[in-house]
């Protein structure tokens, strides 16, 4: 088997095992997943990228099943949020929403020395929170430790301020990403107390995990839906595949005819249920 060049321009050995696996967590049946192993590993180039690998994966999951489709392509799906980072910003609130916390969208927070907006401010029960969330539409990007020290000295600041009347409570800091972090970064944030989140951190409550678990799904991952139909959603407000369900009036606002838009629910239906 030959080499392949990965999203961030490193190069490794294929592993045929690797795409299985990650096909058969989206949801695809054990002989579909085999059969997509067995494809592409009989047309492999030399220093084929992966991304090249992914688009022929999904398009032959997608052919198969919609479903699985959707959730095999949840971090290309985040990467279509941008090129700005608010829509994730609120993808993120609408999470965390979903897992019973209230949630406060880029709140001031007072410092010691300055005020802080974060991100994310939310509360569950007699836990308080506050994130600074960090967007990349580049697949090879990781979140490097020079993006945890700024984030940590931000914390440190608020909690330096803790006891005055004006400013809410923060138990605890995070640092939220759609991309991987660095070793580095994640040694860093043991060391220092830094709470991480990111696609595929902490192991077993990654922000994957999470997605899936909560059922709330990225509107860009839909597979019934055009880009140019995402795009105009997303620039409306439209993060989550439910926030569309429950406005399907809106499908109709940008002309999508009454049939595709009962495929369209359908689909959301399916990803929400976890079938």
């Amino acid at each position: 088997m030959p080499d392949i060049i990965k999203a961030d321009g490193t190069v490794e050995p294929w592993r045929g095992e690797k795409l299985e696996e990650s096909l058969l967590r989206a949801g695809a049946s054990e002989s579909v997943a085999a059969r997509i192993r067995e494809t592409i590993e009989a047309s492999l180039a030399p220093s084929e990228e992966s991304r090249e690998i992914y688009r022929r994966a999904f398009s032959m999951l997608r052919s198969q099943t919609r479903t699985a489709a959707a959730r095999y392509s949840l971090r290309r799906a985040l990467f279509e949020f941008g090129p700005t980072g608010h829509p994730f910003e609120d993808f993120v609130s609408e999470l965390f929403k979903s897992e019973g916390w209230t949630v406060e969208a880029r709140r001031l927070i007072p410092g010691k020395c300055v005020s802080h907006e974060v991100d994310v401010y939310a509360s569950r029960g007699d836990e308080c929170l506050a994130a600074e969330l960090k967007y990349h539409n580049d697949p090879g990007y990781k979140t490097d430790v020079k993006v945890a020290l700024y984030v940590k000295a931000r914390m440190d600041d608020i909690w330096a301020a803790e006891g005055r009347k004006e400013g809410p409570r923060v138990d605890k800091g995070f640092l939220i990403t759609n991309t991987k972090f660095t070793t580095q970064a994640v040694e860093y944030a043991k060391c220092s107390g830094l709470n991480l989140l990111g696609w595929s951190y902490p192991r077993e409550s990654s922000l994957y995990d999470r997605i899936i678990a909560s059922g709330l799904y990225p509107i860009t991952a839909l597979t019934q839906l055009k880009k140019s139909e995402k795009r105009l959603l997303v620039d409306q407000g439209f993060v989550t595949a439910n926030l569309v369900r429950e406005n399907r009036n809106k499908l109709r606002e940008i002309a999508i005819p009454p049939e595709r838009i009962g495929s369209i629910v359908a689909e959301i239906e399916t990803l929400s249920s976890g079938a």
